[in-house]
């Protein structure tokens, strides 16, 4: 006697060896016994043999006309072997009623099961909502056929090219562009990104980075709504101040500008204005609306991407020529000693009468010019003089609290990219890489500047108990971040009891939320936690704070990755194939002249600081991967404590990751099968 029954779902048949009342013990053409309810056991018989039988049921379960079965079928509940007998003829046999069996299990669009052989046909309207799921399945899979098709042939189907940078990394793994790059990646054995450059998806590495970010932080794109400058409807006063600001020739959105005054008396004043669109841009306005959802400028070499509009930052900007409202806060102090006496925020005009630029002055005013070691023949000379003087002795005093020297070991780099330009760069630009070395003079005069403002803000805010935005560092020790918080706690990293960000509100978002908190204070002192815009625990400052770190985030690794790629394109415009470097670890080196900090093949057993020469063999613009290996060890490891340093340089040496996965199937789809 044999027996098919039903296990899990699969249907087995083999030789029944011994029968109790609930079960029974089946030996299957395998050798292995299995033990089965008598539940379910479907069909007992004789012959023919349990594989033929299974071989036979398939082949003939194959010519079942699904439509004509549904037509034949009872209204009501019925058995398998009911379906063969209408179907077949009245005497059908034990084949074609495991052949009705098997039809029936793989159809439940037509067919619903009702317990073990039991089946109930479906409504009408479900078998045709079925049937159309299961062509468009059909037709979908014939479209993933011809698109993997094209790509392997080197063409890119319009819908794939448009779809990318979703494709690419953030893919929907049931769609079907992603499932025909998968399938064209397996049938041609090429890697996604190859595939889809050399089908002409990817033209240009430049615009594949650039377009990759504006998908995934600017889906909506990157222009601005109409919007219009709201105006300033206070009543201010005109400081009786001589400002100047200090910035580079590219910038626009001047935030800040400094002034000096009462020098030879003994007493000085010194003076930091900051930008005051606070004073007009409302909470939840228009124009707030857009910079909270762009929440800082993006910065890039040959162009930005403002936070703001550009007629909305000229209209608060502080350009010289012009009586700029500003938020400024003054410190009063000894001027041998730097002693502070007092300090004040006003809001009020502030006339500004220069806009010095870094890029013009850097050679000019210098450490003996502010010293009086050598004659300083330029604007404002005793105004910068003690501004440099109060900034060294702020530093050395921030220094005492980090317990350690400030140390900047490595230059900034400018990139300048060949010609004047009113759109974004193309990636075909002759790029010039230069060095400025970090902690210049006007560089140390405006950061001791601006971090004695925000430090001062800060603590302000705080004693007149409304929440600001604050960045705070526990400790020195490796691994311990800098945080945002709304709450004032020391930052060790700067060495201040308190720190936030209010000094570039045309451009940073964080700073705009704190000056409208300090505006509160200086219009209103005490009082001034009534009306501020934010109040204690306000849980939109949290979600200030996240949203601001994610795009902050964002926006500093987009920047990191396109100045790599400008520094790939330097290496062969320059026709550079050695580098000297400096190992830093696991085989990574940074290069000496250049932003650059890539893995040499050679290097990965040497000590930290050990000076080699390396040999550029490969440059991947696409996925901005160097390969480069040993030539020679220069000279032994160098004392090097910049380790804590190396987080974003590390993060931008590794190569372009892909959220495409040819290895993995796709997932299952969610239409009807």
């Amino acid at each position: 006697m044999f027996a098919l029954f039903d296990d899990a779902g699969k249907f087995l048949a083999g030789r029944v060896m011994s029968e109790a009342e609930a079960s029974a013990q089946i030996e299957l053409d395998t050798g292995k016994r299995v033990k089965v309810k008598s539940a379910n056991i479907l069909l007992r018989f004789e012959q023919p043999a349990p594989a033929a039988l299974l071989s036979e049921a398939r082949q003939l379960a194959e010519t079942i006309d699904l439509d004509l079965a549904w037509e034949f079928a009872p209204e009501d509940e019925f058995g398998f072997a009911d379906l063969a007998r209408d179907y077949f003829d009245a005497k059908a046999g034990v084949t074609h009623q495991a052949a009705a069996l098997l039809r029936l299990h793989e159809a439940p669009h037509y067919f619903r099961r009702a317990g073990k052989g039991q089946y109930k046909k479906a409504p009408e309207e479900t078998v045709k909502a079925a049937l159309l799921g299961i062509e468009r399945k059909r037709q979908q899979a014939l479209q993933i056929e011809a698109w993997a098709a094209e790509l392997v042939a080197g063409q890119c189907p319009a819908p794939i090219r448009d779809q990318i940078y979703k494709i690419l990394f953030k893919p929907d793994k049931n769609g079907p562009e992603y499932k025909a790059v998968v399938e064209a990646s397996r049938q041609s054995q090429r890697a996604p990104l190859d595939l889809l450059q050399s089908s002409g998806a990817i033209t240009s590495p430049y615009q594949f980075h650039w377009k990759r970010f504006l998908f995934e932080q600017f889906p909506k794109g990157v222009g601005f709504p109409a919007l219009e400058a709201p105006a300033i409807k206070d009543e201010l006063p005109l400081a009786n101040v001589a400002a100047f600001s200090i910035d580079d020739s590219q910038t626009t959105e001047i935030d800040d500008a400094l002034s000096v005054q009462g020098l030879g008396t003994g007493t000085v004043t010194f003076g930091v204005h900051i930008a005051a669109p606070g004073l007009a841009i409302q909470p939840d306005s228009a124009v707030d609306k857009v910079a909270r959802e762009r929440f800082s400028t993006v910065y890039m070499p040959g162009w930005k991407l403002t936070m703001l509009p550009d007629e909305v930052v000229q209209a608060y900007t502080l350009i010289e020529g012009r009586d700029c409202p500003a938020v400024s806060i003054y410190f009063t102090m000894d001027e041998a000693s730097f002693e502070l006496k007092s300090r004040e925020t006003r809001l009020e005009r502030v006339p500004i009468v220069a806009n010095l630029r870094h890029d013009k002055l850097d050679g000019v005013i210098t450490d003996a010019t502010l010293s009086g070691e050598a004659p300083a023949d330029y604007a404002f000379a005793p105004e910068l003089a003690f501004a440099w003087r109060l900034a060294k002795h702020l530093k050395a005093a921030r220094e005492v609290v980090r317990g350690k020297p400030e140390t900047f070991n490595r230059p900034d780099y400018n990139f300048r990219l060949a010609g004047e330009r009113t759109a974004p760069p193309t990636g075909e630009e002759t790029v010039e890489i230069s060095t400025r070395p970090r902690g210049s003079s006007l560089d140390l005069i405006v950061a001791e500047a601006m971090i004695l403002a925000n430090s001062a803000w800060g603590g302000w805010l705080a004693e007149l108990g409304l929440p600001g935005i604050y960045r705070s560092q526990a400790s020195l020790a490796p691994g311990i971040k800098v945080r945002m918080g709304v709450k004032p706690q020391p930052h060790a990293g700067m060495g201040v009891p308190q720190y936030t960000w209010a000094t570039s509100p045309l451009r940073r978002y964080v700073d705009l939320v704190n000056q409208w908190q300090i505006i509160a204070c200086a219009r209103h002192g005490k009082t001034a936690a009534l009306v501020a815009p934010f109040k204690p625990k306000d849980a939109q400052l949290f979600s200030i704070i996240s949203g601001f770190e994610a795009a902050y985030a964002a926006y500093n690794g987009f920047q990191n990755g396109i100045e790599r790629f400008w520094t790939l394109r330097y290496l062969q415009q320059q026709g550079l194939t050695e580098l000297t470097a400096s190992v830093m670890k696991e085989g990574l080196v940074r290069a000496d002249t250049l932003p650059l900090v890539f893995k040499a093949l050679g290097c990965e057993s040497l000590p930290r600081g050990t000076q080699v020469r390396v040999r550029i063999t490969g440059i991947d613009e696409m996925t901005l991967d160097v390969h480069a290996n040993l030539i020679e060890r220069l000279d032994a490891a160098a004392l090097d404590d910049s380790a804590e340093d190396d987080g974003e340089e590390l993060e931008a040496a590794a190569p372009l990751t892909l959220a495409i996965d040819v290895s993995e199937a796709p997932e299952p789809s969610s239409e009807p099968a």
